[in-house]
């Protein structure tokens, strides 16, 4: 007796078409793996730093002379000095008296040059690696006497002010000091431009140098206060 299947015999089409999908589907799965794969890996390998993104680091950790500093980044005046890591030397300005670091300059044009001159409303500031040379204190206490005045000066509110002599290095300049709050200043004299003062100190590895017009010395327990705050708000973690 003969026995006929009930399924219809398959056409060399239909396995041919098969065959082909046995084997494009691994290919299929294959190539999406690999794409989710290089898709994943560029996601964690692309750079989230920028030029000043909004996750770009408020703060710069800067070593001078070995000495850590913690910088805001819009306070640095050089563009090339804003990276972290170790610099021999770098630049900053804040705003006085609030000691905020200024915000970016205005684009100045040829008919807003004039407008755009105002009296100095920050503190100038440099910190460079001193490198083992004669103390800012140590200077103030053997050199610049040498050059002073003889003549007798007398403290105005506790600061006392002593002209250079006119034959010396300095002979442009005046010397302020005062104890408390503790002060040096070497200050040039008003002329054709506002005199500036120049009071340094020293920081570890590092020697500081502020510099401010010498007319904020009428209010110079303000000044000296200023100084001290932003010494202790820049140093870094003490190793």
């Amino acid at each position: 007796m003969t026995v006929f299947s009930a399924a219809p015999p398959r056409s060399p089409r239909t396995r041919t078409s098969t065959r082909i999908w046995a084997h494009a589907v691994p290919i299929v799965l294959g190539g999406i793996a690999a794409v989710g794969a290089v898709a994943l890996v560029a996601y964690l390998l692309w750079p989230t730093w920028g030029t000043r993104g909004a996750d770009a680091p408020d703060k710069l950790p800067v070593s001078v002379g070995g000495t850590l500093f913690n910088l805001p980044v819009t306070a640095i005046r050089m563009k090339i000095q804003r990276h972290s890591g170790p610099q021999e030397r770098i630049d900053l300005d804040f705003l006085y008296p609030s000691l905020e670091p200024p915000s970016a300059p205005k684009h100045v044009t040829a008919d807003t040059v004039e407008a755009a001159v105002q009296s100095i409303d920050r503190i100038f500031m440099s910190i460079a690696a001193h490198h083992d040379a004669l103390s800012p204190e140590q200077r103030a206490a053997t050199i610049y006497p040498r050059y002073l005045d003889p003549a007798a000066a007398t403290p105005v509110d506790g600061l006392t002010m002593r002209m250079f002599r006119a034959d010396t290095p300095y002979g442009s300049e005046d010397f302020y000091s005062a104890a408390s709050p503790a002060l040096t200043a070497r200050c040039t004299r008003d002329a054709a431009t506002p005199g500036m003062c120049l009071s340094e100190r020293r920081v570890g590895g590092a020697d500081l140098t502020f510099r401010y017009p010498r007319s904020w010395l009428s209010q110079w327990h303000d000044v000296a206060e200023a100084m001290d705050r932003l010494t202790a708000q820049l140093r870094g973690p003490k190793g």
